[in-house]
């Protein structure tokens, strides 16, 4: 399976977080799957860390290369057409993070693996939760 992985899921699992079931934990370890990551997923913990909401240790730089090092994924690009599809996406909500996530799933045929609920009701896309 080729999974997309959505902020939330790529960090909880580097940090080991409990919310993160023991089906997703399996689904990100087979070795069997691919995983990639979007760039928006990249720069949100950035954001999260400068609003005080998640401490990365020594920065949140350094636990970033971290983390692309220790974590093999594969890089979902962003696009012109993924710019263009995210508006046109029938989701619950208008987050830009997660339209450009959810757009990225669908243009590269790509299984989103989450639990934001505005996501994993979407049914313009696949989801794994």
């Amino acid at each position: 399976m080729k999974l997309l992985l959505d902020t939330h899921i790529w960090i909880w699992y580097l940090l080991g977080n409990l919310n993160l079931s023991n089906n997703l934990q399996k689904a990100i370890s087979d070795e069997r799957n691919e995983l990639w990551l979007s760039p928006i997923s990249i720069w949100e913990p950035f954001l999260l860390a400068e609003k005080g909401r998640l401490i990365l240790k020594p920065t949140p730089e350094q636990w970033v290369q971290n983390s692309l090092e220790q974590l093999d994924t594969k890089e979902a690009p962003l696009s012109n057409e993924i710019a263009i599809l995210s508006p046109q996406l029938a989701l619950v909500h208008q987050d830009p993070a997660d339209r450009f996530i959810a757009a990225t799933a669908v243009h590269y045929k790509l299984t989103l693996v989450t639990v934001d609920g505005n996501l994993t009701k979407a049914t313009c896309l696949s989801t794994l939760s």
